[in-house]
């Protein structure tokens, strides 16, 4: 069975609606979790950076294990992954408001709900892929926005109901919200598939009389059996003590038909086991063949700097801001709310920027990074609300950079290779969102401050972002074209507008 065309509309358009409603009921507490890491420092007392474990886990576990999602959704479908990540969510938030200490939200919110997030990525980007082609990039930018949006509405909804019902109650109205995933998993719909073209098989109702009947002197053995059984079946043949001169010795026959049929099996499995080598051997070889090209070996070490050093500020201002002494009355918008909105806003106008034929998004790219680093390293000489929510404003909506990072992996790596290449940095992605809050909650516990911590955030975005802008200035290329022989498997990134 195969798919029919995508439509570029119709039902499609209620899978965007819906695809956008389950990233914003999903992302919505995890994105804004800096308002929950406020209240678990003082429910726990336990040091910034054990604390910080249950906001990192729960953003990088679904990078981490994005494989792992990516084969489910294929292996069951989007709509059954849907309805079970549903629960896998919900429960996750109803359990941690049972928390009774850190380590217990490092399963129930960290692992739980960050794999439940993982796999509702993977089964609403892929579900809309199968229903848009033309429309494409509109439909996955309405579906993304969905976690930004969830962003800032949470991170409100979140701080009003600790003050209403306290952190258990909170956790467990934003649980039950999260259940409404599984009725938008009930609108997914697969694309309906059109039945394949009617296959003549070889059954004893489609095949003439005259085959029905075996002759054994007039048929060759070589037309009875394969080439790689023929060695075999000859050797078998002469344990036989029958020949085909006499076809009433049937038992000679079902020996034969044994034999033939353990052979085939031995060489099966022995095919599949090598085509299985093979696969695993390309995978590792065209791996090897992606980090050979010195543009994406920089954009790997780019994002695994950019998710340790600009991840960290989206769930801890709120926590800055306290440190610095301001004032609860002040803060009359809170600054995950700002970082979110702003975010939203920065992903469609980023995108909307890459799309003209003489804008540069690798260029494009390393600027949002610049700006990024500096806004970070901002952070500790802001000491007002003021302050902090431009520097809120501005994190959030240079960090909407995500619209444009599949247009600089595809101009580094090719279309035919991106999703081998976006796979494997999606998953340092993951390993910078697990490892950034932790560090700069360690640098608070061991100073006592976060000056020092946001210094080495900032510096690690705009080290990574530099690294990638001097491998791909014009420069190497004209060095290249130097060389008198060049190598064959040399790869060379040519600056070249978006996609």
């Amino acid at each position: 069975m195969t798919c029919q065309k995508p439509p570029d509309g119709g039902w499609g358009w209620v899978i965007v609606l819906t695809s956008f409603f389950i990233q914003f009921l999903c992302y919505g507490s995890p994105l804004a979790v800096g308002v929950l890491y406020v209240e678990w420092l003082e429910i726990f007392d336990e040091g910034k950076g054990k604390t910080a474990w249950v906001g990192s886990l729960a953003a990088g576990v679904g990078l981490l294990a994005s494989p792992l999602c990516s084969a489910s959704v294929s292996s069951f479908g989007a709509r059954p992954v849907t309805i079970f990540s549903s629960f896998l969510v919900a429960g996750g938030l109803i359990l941690s408001s049972f928390a009774p200490n850190v380590y217990f939200l490092y399963f129930s919110y960290g692992i739980m709900v960050g794999f439940g997030c993982g796999l509702l990525y993977t089964a609403t980007v892929t579900v809309t892929c199968q229903y848009f082609e033309k429309r494409r990039g509109l439909a996955l930018g309405i579906v993304s926005t969905g976690s930004s949006v969830g962003t800032f509405i949470y991170a409100s909804l979140q701080k009003e109901l600790i003050l209403v019902y306290g952190l258990d109650g909170c956790l467990l109205i934003v649980g039950a919200l999260a259940l409404n995933i599984l009725a938008c998993g009930i609108l997914m719909r697969p694309l309906p598939k059109l039945p394949e073209a009617a296959v003549e098989k070889p059954g004893l109702e489609n095949v003439p009389d005259a085959y029905l009947i075996y002759h054994e002197k007039d048929q060759k053995k070589e037309e009875n059996i394969g080439m790689l059984e023929k060695e075999k079946s000859d050797e078998a043949n002469e344990n036989c003590c029958c020949q085909e001169n006499y076809p009433q010795m049937t038992q000679c026959d079902v020996i034969k038909d044994n034999c033939n049929s353990k052979v085939m099996e031995k060489y099966n499995c022995k095919q599949l086991v090598k085509n299985k080598c093979h696969t695993y051997l390309d995978y590792w070889e065209d791996t090897i063949n992606l980090f050979k090209n010195k543009v994406f070996a920089a954009l790997f070490i780019n994002i695994l700097l950019f998710d340790i050093g600009g991840f960290p500020p989206s769930f801890l201002l709120e926590d800055v801001a306290k440190s610095a002494n301001v004032d609860n009355e002040d803060m009359v918008v809170p600054l995950v709310f700002i970082l979110g909105l702003m975010m939203a806003i920065g992903k469609l106008v980023l995108g909307i920027l890459a799309d003209f034929k003489w804008m540069n998004t690798l260029y494009l790219y390393v600027f949002t990074l610049i700006v990024t680093g500096l806004a970070v390293f901002a952070v500790p000489f802001a000491k007002t609300y003021g302050a902090l929510a431009v520097i809120a404003g501005s994190i959030g909506f240079f960090t909407g950079n995500w619209s444009i990072f599949p247009y600089v992996t595809t101009n580094t790596v090719g279309l035919d290779k991106l999703t081998h290449a976006y796979g494997i940095l999606m998953f340092f992605a993951g390993i910078g969102n697990c490892l950034g809050p932790p560090m700069v909650g360690w640098f608070f516990d061991w100073t006592q401050s976060y000056d020092i911590a946001f210094y080495f955030c900032g510096i690690c975005v705009i080290i990574g972002a530099l690294g990638l802008l001097l491998v791909a200035l014009p420069f190497w290329k004209n060095c290249q074209t130097k060389k008198l022989e060049p190598s064959p498997k040399s790869h060379s990134y040519v600056v070249a507008p978006a996609v």
